[in-house]
């Protein structure tokens, strides 16, 4: 009798496709602000420079990290992951 080869679950979703966010920052406007926005209008986001951005799978914050810029690119390098902060 043949056996098989253990099959590991996990690697079953290894190549499921996910969607990476990194958010900046947010803030809140009235729908007349919105509708008044053009080109070259500044929104201050309700978040400091230095402050840690965050890292989002699928709209769930992962990690927080630091902007950076790869050839001309921006990155994130990630400083800490969720739920191992202590």
């Amino acid at each position: 009798m043949e056996t098989t080869p253990e099959v590991n679950p996990m690697n079953l979703i290894m190549d499921v496709k996910v969607s990476l966010t990194v958010r900046l920052g947010s803030c809140q406007l009235s729908m007349k602000d919105v509708i008044g926005l053009a080109p070259g209008t500044i929104i201050q986001l309700g978040q400091q420079a230095s402050d840690p951005v965050g890292l989002y799978v699928n709209d769930k914050l992962v990690a927080h990290g630091e902007v950076v810029v790869v050839d001309e690119n921006f990155g994130i390098k990630i400083t800490t992951l969720v739920g191992s902060e202590k």
